[in-house]
């Protein structure tokens, strides 16, 4: 059962879900824009959360600065990738040995930002939809441990051609998930999403003193 927690980003005090798992690792979920509805509740964000957790990972799903119950105010990336790097240095104090990092949409945006700039420290990075038809991506770096990507061939805000021409740049072509007939919201799509990205998630493996990690 997931249970709701608060954590410090700076001055800012965020909210989440926090979902506890058997085996010392992790997963924290970063959700879609919140000037258009995005936040930690999101169904995706929900799928993505629940796949790690069949694998046997803790999940963690928050809500970025200004979203829901979390304090401040919308800071077009720098301040979200802040929360992002806050929300997993929370996860990875739970007695969890390691964590990696999921982001949907402009979470997978914010996502890969904080892992270019160091922020996530190598966690291995999941990618869902990034929206390289709304967002661009240009200024961006191959994500250190960038692990899958996952895109649908009806997405006009993460459009696959696109998808994959940021992925040959990064010479990542290989992590790439394809699921046909899906948009960006994953309408109807969300049990594929799942079956997608259960095959590139490792199981968690249980850890002997997981509370001593980093």
């Amino acid at each position: 059962m997931e249970k709701r927690i608060q954590f410090q980003s700076g001055s800012l005090l965020l909210e989440g879900l926090w979902r506890p798992g058997p085996t010392g690792q992790a997963v924290v979920v970063a959700h879609p824009h919140p000037l258009y509805g995005g936040d930690m509740h999101n169904p995706v964000v929900a799928t993505i959360a629940d796949s790690f957790a069949s694998k046997g990972y803790a999940t963690l799903r928050f809500n970025f600065r200004g979203t829901g119950g979390s304090e401040g105010r919308y800071d077009d990336g720098p301040g979200e990738r802040q929360d992002l790097a806050a929300a997993l240095k929370w996860a990875r104090q739970q007695s969890a040995a390691a964590a990696c990092v999921a982001g949907y949409s402009f979470g997978g945006w914010v996502a890969a930002g904080a892992a270019v700039e160091g922020h996530l420290d190598g966690a291995p990075l999941y990618l869902v939809a990034p929206p390289v038809g709304f967002i661009s991506f240009d200024a961006l770096s191959a994500p250190p441990a960038l692990t899958a990507v996952v895109a649908g061939t009806r997405d006009d805000i993460a459009p696959l051609p696109q998808v994959r021409a940021l992925l040959a740049r990064w010479q990542a072509e290989e992590l790439l998930s394809v699921i046909a007939d899906c948009d960006h919201f994953y309408s109807g799509c969300l049990p594929r999403l799942a079956e997608a990205l259960a095959s590139r998630i490792p199981p968690a493996k249980a850890t002997a003193d997981p509370a001593a990690a980093p």
